[in-house]
């Protein structure tokens, strides 16, 4: 192992953090190379630098016409230069000082400094580099975004264990989580649960009581002897339309909460500032008695994880996204936004109460983010996604064959109605099976 990284492991000796590290993890470091020499010499180079791999001209990276004319906004630098592999510190600090904002409940508590990311895929991906080694339970429910068995199991060789998302009343399944997460961790007392509100695909954020009851299922799975990485997939985080949804992050509930506990945070600019193609997204860390050093430990080894695979996030995004979110305008025009999807929200909720479902079409809870989904009950979602696209012009998402996904924020809020109308004609028009 290299000497980097068991100075790193020391670090991080007598933590869960050091426990919950997989074979990748532990063998991870930020190598003190081309990128720590270029440093150095930005800094301490007072007359020529000749460390870094790109070109300039009179002090700046050469760029060219036809691209700055796309960047107006920019400057050379910020436009094609390569940015630093944790993220632009600025953009870093800003996130950090909004995370607090939309979650009050952190102010007292103590957190790494984000990591910038190329995408929240990207941070789901490197945190299972981190801590998710082949065989390793990860505990996520039967409704879940599919890419988590490509990241989990193909990639590293995971096993995702799965349990019911609702409960039989309708609820969040608390039990049920908690009950496959103590199985899951029976065998080695470590387990990773990954948590994704909104949620994708089913549109649903728990409740302010769900999530004390989640907080304290976990705070039992922890003090049963089990070191527990909690992943917060935020990827809809802001998108809640109901007074009794959680509005903060469950992460801001668990950051510091135990020490058999590690919380990861996975979020950005993606979807809740409307950003898609950017491909932004941040890491933070949260451990009960983690300190500044032992926290830099795991932004190291998460910053070797990105070296080893994309070097650095790009950089003109974050510059793009910084210079936005120091716009004075700029929380009214995502609230503006926000409030274009609830209404979208209220209308499909006003169709489904004021139209029952054809037979078999059951509309599953659903009050936030980007979704809802239909259990399909004696026929096929993919019989009907098929019937859909192919006889009436209608794309939506099938699901396992049980569950039909419908995005109702990419359609305009006077088109609701007609979308909800055609997908009830093509139900009533499928074969039934006996």
């Amino acid at each position: 192992m290299n000497i980097l990284a068991e100075e790193l492991n020391r670090s991080l000796s007598g933590t869960c953090a050091l426990r919950l590290l997989s074979d990748i993890g532990q063998r991870m470091y930020f190598p003190k190379g081309i990128l720590t020499q270029s440093a150095e010499a930005t800094e301490r180079a007072h007359k020529f630098n000749a460390t870094v791999g790109m070109a300039y001209h009179h002090d700046q990276p050469m760029i060219l016409d036809a691209v700055q004319e796309q960047l107006p906004g920019l400057t050379p630098k910020e436009a094609v230069a390569y940015g630093p592999t944790a993220g632009v510190a600025a953009f870093r600090e800003l996130w950090r000082k909004e995370l607090i904002r939309k979650n009050p409940s952190l102010h007292d508590k103590h957190c790494s400094l984000p990591v910038v990311v190329p995408g929240l895929t990207a941070g789901i991906s490197y945190l299972a580099d981190m801590f998710v080694s082949p065989g390793d339970a990860v505990v996520v429910p039967d409704m879940m975004w599919p890419n988590y068995r490509l990241v989990i199991e193909e990639r590293r060789g995971g096993k995702l264990k799965q349990y019911p998302f609702f409960d039989a009343q309708g609820g969040y399944n608390i039990a049920g989580l908690e009950s496959t997460a103590l199985a899951a961790a029976a065998t080695h007392q470590r387990v990773v649960i990954i948590l994704n509100y909104p949620n994708n695909p089913t549109g649903y954020t728990p409740s302010r009581v769900e999530a004390d009851a989640m907080v304290a299922a976990v705070l039992r799975i922890a003090d049963a002897g089990n070191d527990v990485l909690i992943i917060a997939d935020d990827a809809y985080f802001g998108l809640q339309y109901e007074e009794a949804n959680l509005r903060e992050s469950i992460f801001a509930r668990l950051a510091g909460l135990h020490p058999r506990l590690v919380a990861a945070k996975v979020d950005g600019s993606t979807k809740e500032d409307y950003v898609w193609g950017f491909r932004g997204g941040f890491v933070t860390f949260s451990g009960h008695g983690l300190d500044e050093h032992q926290y830099g430990a795991l932004v190291k080894k998460l910053m070797g994880v990105i070296r080893s695979s994309v070097s650095s996030p790009a950089a003109p995004t974050q510059y793009i996204l910084l210079k936005a979110m120091q716009n004075p305008s700029f929380h009214q025009q995502k609230e503006q936004f926000a409030g274009l999807l609830e209404s979208r929200y209220r209308r499909v909720k006003a169709f489904l109460a004021a139209n029952p479902a054809p037979k078999g079409l059951v509309a599953l809870p659903f009050n936030s983010g980007y979704f809802m989904c239909f259990l399909c009950d004696g026929f096929s979602a993919e019989a009907l996604r098929l019937r859909l696209l192919d006889d009436y012009g209608v794309g939506v998402i099938s699901l396992q064959e049980r569950w039909l996904r419908v995005a109702f924020s990419s359609v305009e809020l006077e088109d609701i109605d007609e979308l909800y109308r055609t997908i009830f004609a093509a139900v009533a028009a499928l074969p039934r099976q006996r």
